[in-house]
């Protein structure tokens, strides 16, 4: 993608260091000692011990003589009483930095432990943007899925389990010191979860481009995540173990990262939130079956800027009136995610009619909805719930 001008309008991007490449995550604990800590929480989850990759990161501590203790009371959509629960560990044990090791999961419970231990407030308290007081402690992340980006972003969501609404929390300071991105991590996962996730980072780059937040910057980063999702995905679903294509879509969801980090999201996160708050669903699936009925959605709104993703995924006759060109790209869209299998509706999922309206409620409240490309309704959001079902 070649820039057709550079804008003169005041943007901020913001990325933690990261190091990418095969074998990454054994670094952890030189940056640790470089980053003055001593003992260390490590935030994970017992699915990722099982995989070995935690044994890793522990040797590289151990090599430099850090001490660690482990936390792996975290389950999929981190709950307000799971970070809770790590704050007190941290502190039983005078921990001073936090290493993450896992999916989206354990990295945004350990990003609301280091909230709390510094700002000594409940997690909750921290809802929306900017509302982080006092830095956190050193945050050292190795993912080990590849969709989630939140290793590098400015976003923690949290579920709270009193009203069942994930809380979104948005603030630089939550961006890691440091993410040891390794591809290799991710052959760990299977063919669904590879989906998911895929799915997911392509939903980043998708919203973060047609981000009424967008801008020059975030929009390389995005359309070149769309580009390797588009081309390397299905390779991963066809073979688990090819490492370029593995190496292929650790990068894009990196890049799909930095994108939305810095220009936010939009309509389909907001309802993906609802609906994993709400009913405790995958994130990237509910993401993943969003996606085209937001994109009929949004069109209008954003028709160049779809028009540009479009021509990234073989799209290019000129000819086509709008609409058209809004058939097309969703029925590519819409083959694409057939390709990878993913074909399930949201009543698969057992979400019903009746839940709808709360749903959608939710969703209008979320912090991700201001930079859809254009406000949607309650009435709108409820249209796109029933489209999914």
């Amino acid at each position: 993608m070649s820039l057709q001008y550079v804008e003169t309008a005041l943007r901020k991007c913001v990325a933690p260091e990261f190091v990418f490449g095969i074998g990454a995550r054994k670094m952890a604990g030189k940056y640790a000692k470089n980053l003055g800590t001593r003992k260390l929480l490590i935030v994970t989850d017992p699915g990722v011990i099982l995989t070995g990759w935690l044994k890793d990161v522990t040797n590289s501590l151990n090599a430099e003589n850090l001490a660690y203790v482990i936390f792996d009371n975290v389950v999929p959509n981190p709950r307000d009483f799971n970070v809770s629960a790590g704050v007190q560990m941290y502190r039983e044990h005078k921990c001073d930095g936090i290493v993450s090791v896992g999916g989206g999961s354990p990295m945004d419970c350990a990003k609301g432990i280091g909230i709390v231990v510094s700002n000594m407030q409940n997690i909750l308290d921290f809802e929306g943007v900017d509302k982080i007081r006092y830095p956190l402690p050193p945050l050292i992340f190795i993912p080990t899925t590849a969709g989630t980006s939140a290793d590098v972003s400015q976003f923690a969501i949290i579920n709270d389990s009193t009203r069942h609404v994930k809380v979104a929390i948005i603030s630089k300071s939550i961006v890691p010191d440091v993410s040891l991105i390794d591809p290799e991590t991710t052959l760990s996962m299977d063919v669904a979860l590879s989906i998911y996730t895929g799915l997911d980072a392509l939903t980043h780059a998708f919203e973060a481009y047609v981000s009424n937040a967008n801008s020059a910057i975030t929009d390389i980063y995005a359309i070149e995540a769309i580009d390797l999702l588009y081309r390397f995905l299905p390779k991963v679903v066809a073979n688990q173990e090819d490492m370029e294509a593995r190496a292929s879509i650790m990068m894009a969801s990196l890049l799909a990262g930095l994108a939305f980090s810095n220009a936010s999201l939009g309509i389909v996160h907001a309802m993906a939130h609802s609906l994993g708050g709400w009913l405790d669903l995958p994130h990237g699936l509910c993401n993943a079956i969003l996606l085209d009925k937001a994109v009929k959605y949004n069109f209008p709104y954003a028709s160049h800027r779809y028009i540009s993703i479009a021509s990234h995924m073989g799209i290019s006759c000129k000819t086509l009136t709008s609409k058209e060109w809004a058939n097309a790209f969703l029925e590519e869209l819409i083959h694409f995610k057939d390709t990878l299998g993913l074909t399930q509706s949201l009543s698969v999922l057992g979400v019903h009619v009746k839940d709808i309206e709360h749903l959608s409620l939710m969703a209008l409240k979320d912090a991700c909805i201001v930079t859809n490309p254009h406000m949607p309704t309650q009435h709108d959001i409820e249209e796109i719930f029933n489209d999914a079902l």
